[in-house]
């Protein structure tokens, strides 16, 4: 297993914990995800990996019909696979519940997938009206391969996912672009540094592990007001100033007015606090349950990348070493939580040292305050390997003349992250 390496870094990468790389070819450079088809996303379920059909190089969206087949043991779930583009999981099953004038809950499915991607994955159905499913209509989303099912898919119902991925506007040699692709993806075939993505701590702002730590801390008013105020470099003029006005005012009133009618998340916490301003827990409430959890979990994640940064600057690599905790072969880290036991070893002396830097106990995981927020804790492996790994095209990029572009495909098992893949081929920022 590789171990470390030059230590480069961006600002917003340092943010979330993301320092170090595994490979030592030098990076290709490039640009992601500058059309949607840039980046495809196909769930592999415990039987295969589904297949895009309706969306993809081509033009158009694919037209197919969908008719949901008979159900002569009346099967509770209907599994579907749900193709999307351009949009996230939530708006896409948002739009079909509406049409099917059901509750989301209703809904199962086994991990949210990309925004900014073409898609697809299961999602369960359960007594779904079949009529007006098989009437459901959208430029952006298809259903295809119903199945009649005793069982709701779950979160963590899947193997893997496969991805094909573009980086184009790459300024380098043909030639010599092949080369430092192929060494790269060959280094990578033992492994990589397993970090949480960017996209785990809130992408624009990098805010989520922030209001989770102080969620987990107990400061309950902080922990709102940060999510509210936090800055980001590059938001818009008119939600930074009410952001900074709210900063410096507190007054709910005046930010109700001033908050873009587009961030109804921020606005329905502020329009409970104008009623209830010191019931911190009831106006975080108002965001959906989906997105309350994300918040802890997200400092689960940058306390996880962290302890993978110690390991590496103390020189223990990616390997197993005395004491280990490991899963199929690899050491793991702590996702620490009320649970968490530290084992024995240089690795959970690191583990314990950056909790008590934190001025956190394994105990403030419950967050007594917030029980919704609380984490039990896990572990999770360091290092994570790709599989069919696959090197699918170099050629001329029609959006930026004289740059070529390159195509690649990979595996991965699920929780992992492709911008972890393409971090180490870019060593940019993707």
């Amino acid at each position: 297993m590789p171990g470390k390496t030059d230590v480069k870094n961006t600002v917003r990468e340092n943010e979330a914990g993301i320092i170090h790389y595994t490979t030592t070819s030098k990076g290709i450079g490039g640009e992601t995800r500058r059309r949607i088809a840039d980046f495809i996303v196909r769930e592999t379920t415990p039987e295969k990996t589904l297949q895009n059909i309706a969306f993809g190089e081509w033009e158009e969206k694919r037209e197919t019909q969908f008719k949901a087949p008979e159900n002569p043991d009346g099967l509770e779930y209907l599994h579907v696979e749900m193709e999307k583009f351009n949009h996230d999981t939530n708006s896409a099953l948002r739009k079909l519940t509406r049409h099917l004038q059901v509750s989301q809950k209703r809904v199962g499915y086994a991990g949210m997938k990309d925004k900014r991607a073409i898609t697809v994955q299961r999602i369960s159905i359960w007594n779904p009206d079949v009529s007006r499913l098989e009437s459901f209509s959208s430029r952006y989303i298809c259903l295809h391969n119903p199945k009649w099912s005793a069982e709701k898919i779950t979160i963590g119902n899947l193997v893997g996912n496969d991805f094909e991925l573009v980086v184009r506007n790459i300024q380098m040699e043909k030639k010599k672009l092949e080369n430092e692709t192929k060494k790269c993806l060959a280094e990578m075939e033992n492994g990589v540094i397993n970090y949480f993505g960017e996209q785990r701590f809130g992408g624009l702002r990098m805010v989520t592990h922030i209001v989770g730590r102080e969620f987990v801390a107990g400061n309950l008013e902080k922990a709102v007001m940060t999510y509210l105020t936090h800055p980001a470099v590059g938001e818009e003029e008119e939600i930074a100033i009410a952001r900074k006005n709210l900063s410096e005012s507190g007054d709910f009133a005046r930010a109700i007015r001033e908050y873009p009618a587009k961030f109804r998340y921020e606005r329905s916490i502020i329009h409970h606090l104008c009623r209830y301003p010191k019931d911190f827990v009831g106006a975080f409430q108002k965001l959906p349950k989906h997105l309350t959890y994300l918040f802890t979990h997200a400092y689960q994640s940058y306390l996880f990348n962290m302890a993978i940064n110690q390991r590496l600057e103390r020189k223990l690599g990616l390997g197993p070493i005395e004491g280990d905790v490991l899963e199929g072969g690899i050491p793991t880290v702590a996702l620490p939580g009320f649970d968490s036991e530290f084992p024995a070893g240089a690795q959970g002396e690191i583990e314990k040292e950056i909790l008590e830097k934190e001025g956190i106990t394994p105990e403030d995981f419950r967050v007594r305050s917030f029980p919704e927020l609380g984490c039990s804790g896990a572990r999770r492996k360091i290092a994570l390997v790709p599989k069919k790994i696959r090197l699918l095209e170099i050629s001329d990029d029609e959006l930026y003349e004289g740059a070529l572009k390159l195509r690649i495909g990979f595996w991965l098992e699920k929780g992992s992250y492709a911008t972890t893949i393409l971090r180490e081929m870019m060593k940019t920022q993707p």
